[in-house]
């Protein structure tokens, strides 16, 4: 993986950094820009790789997708400039246009890409619970929004550098038994839709980094009990949450593949197993989708 501070990438907005590398050799002998895409599906809940490239040396590229700004970094093959775009539960199916903006040497190129969003059915279950875990008593409601503006402000952060390299890895091998989207509907009352995807995992299963990160929060939070957070930089992040022990601490650096925590079931579950949830510049996205663009076998792809 390149140097934090070598080979940095370009990210759109107002607000985002920019920064110029110098001139690479060109990806291709076509119009400036040519778009292409690596993907499981194009749906709510999906992430998508995309890869811009021209026939002159790139030194920026800024890219605008579903209202936020992408983060792109040199990618493969040489020359050609790559980001992460993440489909967010919510959005709704249609064309969506994807905004780009690049530039090499005094020339500027601009070009639409459209993604068209199919509709995606989820599912629904229907449990029931002891009342607490649909109505928390009122003595946590202070903790638990409090909680809530720091993970959710962690979730939004956009880091300025990738510190993770493909291919990911699941943070535990046992099965999917709760997937992603799921709508719960607890003794009669339907609540939000399930964010993440849970995972088979025995009380104390070791539970390890699915890519290289810094840890930005390893502790105890009401409804996700202790939880180890990780950022992978470019605005993606993974949520490890239930945990039995925390084994890491935060500010500090994993490599994939490292414990981070032992499966549990702390928090507002009844049973142990393992919560994993995604998010590519704030979507909320499946963590299987992920698995499926940068997991194994994607040696292939940066």
């Amino acid at each position: 993986m390149r140097s934090e501070r070598s080979r940095v990438f370009v990210v759109a907005g107002a607000s985002a950094l920019s920064l110029l590398v110098g001139p690479r050799v060109a990806a291709a002998a076509e119009p400036c820009p040519t778009v292409s895409r690596v993907a499981r599906s194009v749906s709510p809940g999906e992430l998508v790789l995309l890869t811009i490239a021209c026939a002159a040396p790139l030194q920026r590229v800024e890219v605008t997708a579903f209202g936020r700004s992408i983060p792109f970094y040199e990618g493969e093959p040489a020359g050609a400039w790559q980001g992460l775009v993440g489909i967010d539960l919510s959005t709704k199916p249609g064309k969506h246009d994807v905004s780009i903006v690049a530039r090499s040497g005094a020339s500027t190129f601009r070009r639409t890409y459209t993604l068209t969003v199919a509709p995606k059915r989820f599912r629904t279950r229907r449990l029931t619970v002891p009342p607490e875990f649909v109505t928390p008593p009122e003595s946590v409601r202070a903790r638990i929004e409090q909680e809530a503006k720091r993970v959710g402000a962690i979730m939004a952060t956009i880091t300025p550098v990738r510190l993770w390299e493909a291919p990911f890895a699941p943070p535990v091998a046992g099965p999917m038994i709760s997937p992603f989207g799921t709508l719960s509907v607890l003794n009669g009352t339907p609540g939000s839709r399930h964010g993440g995807a849970d995972f088979q995992a025995a009380e104390g299963t070791p539970i390890r980094a699915p890519a290289a990160g810094r840890i930005v929060l390893a502790g105890d939070l009401y409804f996700s009990g202790r939880t180890v957070i990780i950022d992978h930089g470019l605005g993606l992040i993974s949520l490890l949450a239930h945990l039995s022990e925390i084994r890491v601490r935060e500010g500090s650096r994993v490599a994939r593949g490292d414990e981070v925590g032992t499966a549990g079931s702390t928090g507002r579950v009844t049973g142990p197993h393992l919560h994993w949830t995604v998010r590519a510049v704030g979507a909320r996205i499946d963590p299987l989708s992920l698995l499926a663009v940068l997991g194994p076998g994607k040696d292939r792809l940066p």
